[in-house]
This record gives structure tokens, sequence and C-alpha cells, in this order.
């Protein structure tokens, strides 16, 4: 499979997950009705878009990243105009986080309120190849819009988790369950069970995003090995020197940057690192990697 058939294959099965959250959304609401439900349905709306159009102030302030002064690192700068001229967006703001992990994130509500944040152990372990390598990664997030897409998924999950708030204080306080649509045994099932699939398919359409950015990482950089070669030694990184972040910012960075704890891959916010690699690796072996539209 060609570079552009990959990213196409990658986007489909994105959306296709998001459909799937916006369906169970809406089987569970035409269930179950109601003022209530509404009411938190909106404040989950509201708390998202909220979240999504201040992403890059929450995230950077959780990271403690400090902003980048122009002229001050010459050859990170030349890597970030070069790429953002590449990806075809605005250049983005750029800033150094005070960790000795390697890793990068990029955030923002659209390319035009793009920032792109580093470590300083980025640039002390990595070669200059590898951080162009991480670099594009997270300008194809940017390109891709990443940030709203995800935010699309945490507001239709959001949803699905306030309707099972509201079925569990109708259970606490007195609803009538064994006269509703669902019943007693659907009411319980759907408090334990929606908000189990929501996240599920929230974290799968991630792990969807990253593969994606990987993708568009190679092409703009016309082969993959910077990025397979960069994952390989942030994944070091990351083991030898775990990251204390706010668990909510950690599906931003290039690899996960906190402590391993034996979790099943369908809970991870990105895909497994052996995997990633592999794909650019085969992604190297076709013939039709170029810059990307």
């Amino acid at each position: 499979m060609n570079i552009t058939a990959t990213r196409f294959a990658t986007k489909a099965r994105t959306w296709l997950l998001i459909a799937g959250l916006t369906g169970l959304l809406i089987a569970i609401g035409a269930l179950i009705g109601g003022g209530a439900l509404y009411l938190f349905v909106g404040l989950a709306v509201l708390m998202n878009v909220a979240g999504y159009w201040f992403s890059d102030r929450l995230a950077l302030k959780a990271s403690r990243a400090q902003p980048v002064e122009p002229g001050t690192m010459p050859e990170l700068e030349g890597i970030v105009q070069d790429l953002a001229q590449r990806a075809r967006v605005p250049q983005p703001r750029l800033f150094l986080i005070p960790s000795e992990q390697p890793n990068a994130f990029a955030t923002g509500r659209n390319p035009q309120h793009a920032a792109v944040a580093v470590t300083q152990g980025l640039l002390q372990h990595l070669p200059p190849d590898q951080v162009r390598g991480v670099l594009a990664h997270e300008f194809a997030h940017i390109k891709n819009r990443d940030i709203l897409v995800s935010s699309i998924a945490a507001m239709v999950a959001g949803s699905i988790s306030a309707i099972a708030n509201v079925l569990q204080f109708s259970l606490l306080f007195g609803g009538d369950d064994e006269d509703s649509a669902l019943g007693l045994v659907g009411t319980l099932a759907t408090i334990i069970v929606a908000p189990l699939a929501a996240t599920l398919l929230q974290l799968a359409v991630s792990r969807q995003r990253e593969y994606l950015a990987d993708a568009t990482g190679a092409q703009l950089l016309g082969r993959g090995a910077p990025l397979a070669n960069a994952l390989e030694s942030l994944e070091r990184g990351a083991q030898a020197a775990p990251m204390a972040v706010n668990p909510a910012t950690a599906s931003l960075y290039a690899v996960n940057p906190l402590p391993r704890t034996g979790v099943a891959n369908l809970f991870m916010t990105h895909p497994p690192i052996a995997e990633r690699i592999r794909r650019l690796r085969e992604l190297d072996g076709e013939s039709s990697i170029g810059l990307v539209a």
C-alpha cells in the first residue's frame, strides 16, 4: 500500500470510529430522553468546546513550557521553518519543556493558532535528523487538524458518559427504571458498558491519528527512516526517564511520556512503538513517498 492509500485508509478508519461513537450516543439518547439528559450532554459539549478552544494554553501550562525567543535556537528554528513550508501551514510558536525525557507535542485549535513544544532532552539526546523526524510528526498533527478531530471524539464520548451519569442518578434517587425504555437491567448495563465502549472508541481514534501523523510526517520528509529511528530513541528515553505529566495531556506527545503500567493495548492512547516503526520502515520500501499535498 503506497503512502497516499495508507493515509486515506487511516483517515477512513478514524471517521468510522467517530461514526460509531455518534451512533452509540444517538441510540442511547433516543431511548432515554428527558430534560436532565440534555442538561448533562450540554455541559459535556460545553466543556469540550472550551477545552478545544483553549487547548494550546492548557497544554503548554500543564507542561511548564516556556517560549523560545527568536534567534536563540537557530538550528531548531530552521527545521521548524522548513517543515512549515513543506506542510504548507503557518509557522507555529515554538516552546521548550524543562524535562530530560526526549519528547515533543503539537497543540492549538487550528494551524493558525498552533504551537510546538519540545523537551530539553529531545535536543540534548537526539541527532538533528531524528529531531527533524519528531518535528515532522508534530507538523503532521497540525496539518491534519488532530486537535479538532480528538476534540470531536472527546465531545461525543463525554456526552455518552454524561448519559450514564444521568441514569446513575435516576437509579439512585428514585427513578422508575422498570417502566423505562431500558428497564432495570438495561439501565445497569448502560451505566457500566456505555462509558467503557465510548472510552475504547475514543482511544482507538487517538491511535489512528498517531498512525496518520507518522505517515504524513514520512511524506513531509520524503522517507520514514528519520522518524522510525527517532521513535526508537524516544521509547528508550521514555522508559529511562518517565515524565511527570498530567495524564489528560499524555496523548499529545510523540510517544507516551508516562511510566509503563502494563495496561492492555486497548487502553493505550498511542499504538505500540514496534508497530509504528514497522509501518514506517514499510513505507520506505514504497517508491511513491513524496511531499504531501
